[in-house]
């Protein structure tokens, strides 16, 4: 074999060893990276520079602290809302904002987000084949309202369709025989599918 063909070899092999551990190590990375963004984010939510200074204080400065106080405060206030008094007190307050101008599209939006994602009424569980484009093309979506007549489309839903690879997607008033019901996957696997853009398994 001459040099510059071990050459060709050598750089071929180099390269699919590159890729390969470019697939192993890329989602690991970015995985952490996401981690650490969002721990950082958390424990950097309670201000260093407005801890009083102190003996008694100065475990506050420690790493990873804020992160602990801040879900430590979310457990209490989640307690809390569950008692009967202080549920009326963090609901009143909630109506409050949700009645005040300009504030209650930015809070009512939030609210409805979180809502769809872990709340008591959850959207995203009804995973659904739909017919948008054409009569053989079906899009992944997940059923957010079923009835939309209040948009003056009777026997009408909404289908909420992801994007793939984004956080992103489109709402679709679509009849309903053009909706499939989706019973033999569960919705995070569908929402998976969808997001990956149809690459990952599903079953």
């Amino acid at each position: 074999m001459s040099p510059k063909l071990k050459l060709k070899v050598f750089a071929s092999r180099l390269l699919r060893y590159f890729f390969q551990g470019l697939l192993i190590l890329a989602p690991i990375s970015i995985t952490a990276l996401t981690l650490y963004w969002a721990f950082v984010t958390i424990d950097n939510l309670i201000p260093r520079e407005l801890i009083p200074d102190g003996a008694a204080f100065s475990f506050l400065h420690f790493k990873g602290v804020g992160f602990i106080l801040v879900f430590l405060l979310i457990i209490v206030v989640g307690y809390l809302s569950s008692s009967f008094i202080l549920g009326r007190i963090f609901a009143l307050f909630d109506k409050l904002l949700e009645r005040t101008p300009f504030i209650k599209y930015i809070y009512s939006s939030i609210k409805d987000v979180f809502d769809a994602f872990v709340g008591e009424k959850k959207k995203f569980d009804h995973p659904v084949l739909v017919q948008i484009y054409g009569v053989d093309v079906w899009e992944m979506g997940f059923i957010t309202q079923g009835d939309v007549s209040n948009f003056g489309l009777e026997g009408y839903m909404a289908v909420y369709v992801p994007h793939a690879y984004a956080i992103t997607g489109k709402v679709f008033m679509v009849p309903n025989t053009k909706v499939k019901q989706l019973t033999n996957i569960s919705a995070g696997d569908a929402m998976k599918f969808a997001v990956s853009g149809g690459v990952t398994n599903i079953g």
